[in-house]
């Protein structure tokens, strides 16, 4: 074999290792591609370890509101509507003239009863004297013991009379001043039917008008009987009354979606419970020094719950399945796992209040909960719990 085929040899050999080296070579490439895509599509995602909180839990009740008092304005006697000072809505105090009713025959009346009194007294001063006439006479034996007698008890008569005309005379005053219709407590005055000139009495079915107080305002609302029952045995205190004492102030819930700024406290809670419904009727009150709230509008009660050492997860690191709700958890391999959980009716702002499923240290995904299957290794990233729980009501 010459020198130059031996080269050709040689150079056909290195050739043919390069080729498989890199072959070889490529493989391996290629294993590392695919491993590094694989670690690509490990996502993250941010994870909250849940650690026992204190919250406030908002129960709300429906409620309509009532004025402390509704006071229906009516007549005490017959005429005609001569003024009307004042105008529906119109926030009025006690003694506050309301209406005059133009009623001529009680004026008559206080003018007769005026005159009876003049003439019962004129009676009385000569019936006095015919008792003073006579005494001396019946001392010297002059006219009869029978005569005096007579005398005084046609002075004591004359005396009930006088008598019997100043309280016809108070009758008549009192009748008349029934024609000036005064409001009998601060209050607002509500719808006025009637107008100048109407005829009314005593006996007329609708009020001349309405007067609310409304200082204080009622707001009523009903409270099922398995809560009733809850609060019976849950709520510290001996009596029914001490338990209501211990509750803690409501707030109320304008119909505008506003917070009324005043906190109120429940009063009483009725002992019957509607068969019908299966609820108690309750009643809280709260100041209403400005008027704001009417009554007869409707609002919101609000009982609040404190809750100690609760886990609360936010609400949007939940969903829902079949009338079921879960929560995504995170192991110690990186790895997700669906767990179901009970919470409590009432939400924490917006936050679920765990009863059961999870527990402290437990780690949660917060997003992207509902696409995540069990086992998916994800790539976790730790939130700061101050953070997540910085809108927490």
């Amino acid at each position: 074999m010459n020198s130059r085929h031996m080269k050709t040899t040689k150079l056909a050999i290195i050739i043919g290792l390069s080729t498989l080296f890199y072959a070889c070579g490529g493989d391996d490439n290629k294993n590392q591609m695919a491993q590094g895509d694989a670690a690509g599509a490990i996502k993250s995602y941010k994870v909250l370890t849940l650690q026992p909180r204190d919250a406030t839990l908002n129960t709300d009740y429906p409620a309509s509101i009532q004025g402390q008092q509704n006071i229906e304005i009516r007549p005490r006697v017959d005429g005609y509507v001569e003024r009307i000072y004042v105008d529906e809505g119109t926030v009025v105090k006690r003694g506050q003239l309301l209406f005059r009713i133009n009623a001529p025959q009680y004026e008559q009346e206080v003018r007769t009863a005026t005159a009876s009194i003049k003439s019962a007294e004129a009676e009385v001063s000569a019936s006095r004297l015919a008792v003073e006439k006579v005494k001396p006479l019946v001392e010297k034996d002059i006219v009869s013991k029978y005569e005096l007698e007579s005398a005084q008890f046609t002075y004591q008569a004359s005396l009930a009379s006088l008598a019997q005309a100043r309280a016809a005379l108070s009758n008549a005053r009192t009748n008349l001043g029934y024609t000036s219709v005064t409001s009998p407590v601060d209050g607002v005055v509500g719808s006025i039917p009637f107008r100048l000139g109407s005829l009314v009495s005593g006996t007329t079915t609708e009020p001349l008008t309405t007067v609310s107080s409304i200082g204080n305002v009622y707001a009523y609302f009903a409270i099922n009987e398995k809560i009733l029952l809850s609060f019976n045995k849950e709520v510290a205190g001996k009596t029914f009354a001490q338990k209501l004492a211990s509750l803690p102030p409501v707030q109320l819930l304008l119909s505008d979606g506003t917070l009324y700024d005043k906190t109120g406290k429940i009063q009483t809670v009725n002992g019957l419970i509607n068969t019908e419904t299966g609820s108690a009727n309750a009643r809280a009150s709260f100041p209403n020094p400005n008027g704001l709230i009417r009554s007869g509008s409707s609002a919101i009660v609000r009982i609040p719950n404190d809750v100690k050492s609760a886990i609360l997860i936010p609400q949007s690191a939940t969903y829902e399945v079949q009338d079921k709700r879960f929560a995504v958890t995170v192991g110690a391999d990186n790895k997700t796992k669906s767990v179901s959980i009970n919470i409590l009716p009432n939400a924490a702002g917006l936050f679920f209040v765990v009863d059961k499923g999870l527990k402290s240290g437990d780690k949660v995904v917060l997003e992207g909960v509902a696409t995540l299957k069990d086992g998916t290794p994800i790539k976790p990233t730790g939130v700061d719990a101050n953070s997540v729980y910085a809108d927490l009501k």
